[in-house]
């Protein structure tokens, strides 16, 4: 098998070109042997007609002798390059040869059964070749009589031999002009994939921001570079969102384990009490939840991105989830002095994974309270709207400026990072709230002001 598209290319141009040569090559040796044979016929009818104008002024003169005006007729003709032959009532009187008798009998036969006065027949065999002969049927008194002047076709044959040789002549030099001619045509137009591939082979991880030059490349070309430059640009956000993932999640993993290893490392400086090594662990403790919630967080949405989640879906009353992740949240709210309200109607089912958008709820709740400051409101509604089940978690908190509102669902990402950390936050939770909420096929919005709080909208199809 040809693996070279160039000459792939170049074969398939010369296959077609061999084709359509080879096809118009027949048409024109055609056309050439039909003019050839049209102009015969007509040279020869013009004989016959000639022929039989004299031989009727001849027997007229020779008041109907028919063998002596068909060799007077002979004798003024003196033709050279055909035959001329003349009957009557199907006798042959004279022909300017005595070679071909019977043959030009035989013609002359055929055409006295016919109804036209004019024909052109074969004749099988005259001076050693096949012939044309042209017959002119005429009555002169009380005899028909019948003039004919015919030609061998050898000079015809002659004439489409001499076209035969010069074509198979000139076929091999066409062929090869034409191999040559598409191979560089093949190469021209593989020039701009050959620099698109030369470009392509020194772009790597760390230069993705690089693009393709397409010059003056086709348009299928450049439909293929412009193609291979979007999946560079994807490929760059992939690797950039990579990168900041790993330093975001280095950092977040960074934090507790330096207290971690801050706190053992006074506590075994030197001896203490079981008081201060209960605090030392108290220490350990909630570092090691909050690295535990964490990985659980990069798991899950790894897991995520890899397509590895399956929903246990069932049917669910989302008012009786709501209210109990409204319950889970109410201690922490009444920690920080937050009125935590929950509104929902009775009895709304839904299909779907019950621990994912149990989790969904309380990373909506969670956030909320930890935005809202003291003496703040949460307000969580559930509602029915046509043939989507909508949940707004809502409320008076600081709120997110305009410029970080895009970027609120990205991993890692908070409006007010020290904020954030310092109460146990590490901008995951956003993010998984959207892909729970796609992965039920569903969408989450934000709606903010800045200083009057935030309300998520959280729409999931019925």
């Amino acid at each position: 098998m040809i693996r070279s598209l160039r000459l792939r290319l170049t074969l398939w141009y010369l296959a077609f070109f061999s084709l359509l040569l080879a096809a118009f090559s027949v048409f024109l040796y055609g056309l050439l042997a039909r003019t050839l044979r049209d102009r015969l016929d007509e040279r020869l009818s013009a004989g016959a007609e000639t022929a039989a104008g004299l031989f009727r002024a001849e027997l007229e003169e020779l008041n109907g002798d028919a063998p002596a005006a068909a060799a007077e007729t002979i004798t003024e003709m003196r033709p050279q390059a055909i035959l001329v032959a003349f009957f009557a009532d199907g006798r042959f009187l004279a022909s300017s040869s005595s070679g071909p008798v019977k043959q030009l009998e035989m013609a002359a036969a055929r055409v006295w059964g016919q109804a036209e006065t004019a024909l052109v027949v074969d004749v099988p065999e005259l001076d050693g070749h096949a012939a044309r002969a042209a017959t002119r049927r005429f009555t002169a008194g009380n005899v028909t009589c019948l003039a004919m002047a015919g030609q061998s076709t050898e000079s015809i044959y002659s004439d489409l031999r001499g076209f035969r040789d010069l074509l198979f002549g000139a076929l091999p030099l066409l062929l090869a002009v034409a191999g040559l001619g598409g191979y560089a045509l093949a190469t021209r137009s593989l020039a701009p994939l050959n620099a698109m591939a030369a470009q392509a082979r020194e772009i790597t991880s760390s230069s993705l921001d690089r693009r393709l030059a397409v010059g003056a490349a086709a348009g299928e070309l450049r439909l293929l570079a412009a193609s291979f430059n979007e999946l560079l640009s994807r490929l760059d956000r992939s690797f950039e969102t990579m990168r900041r993932f790993v330093a975001d999640a280095s950092h977040e993993l960074r934090t507790p384990l330096a207290v971690i290893r801050g706190e053992t490392d006074v506590a075994l400086a030197r001896d203490r009490n079981a008081a201060e090594y209960r605090e030392t662990l108290g220490v350990v403790q909630d570092e090691a939840r909050r690295l535990s919630r964490l990985v659980e967080d990069l798991l899950s949405l790894a897991r995520a991105d890899a397509g590895r989640v399956n929903l246990k879906s069932e049917i669910l009353y989302v008012d009786d989830l709501v209210a109990e992740c409204c319950r889970s949240v109410q201690p922490a709210a009444g920690a920080h002095n937050i009125t935590l309200r929950c509104r929902a109607p009775e009895d709304v089912s839904f299909q779907g994974d019950e621990g994912l958008l149990r989790r969904m709820v309380l990373n909506l709740l969670d956030n909320a309270v930890r935005y809202t400051p003291a003496g703040g409101r949460v307000d969580v509604a559930l509602r029915t709207e046509d043939r989507w089940l909508r949940i707004d978690v809502t409320d008076n908190g600081m709120g997110i400026p305009p410029q970080d509102a895009p970027h609120v669902f990205e991993r890692f990402y908070r409006a007010d990072k020290a904020r954030s950390r310092n109460e146990g936050g590490f901008g995951l939770g956003l993010s998984i709230v959207k892909w729970v909420a796609e992965a039920h096929r569903g969408t989450v919005s934000l709606t903010s002001e800045p200083g009057a709080g935030s309300t998520f909208s959280v729409f999931l199809p019925r």
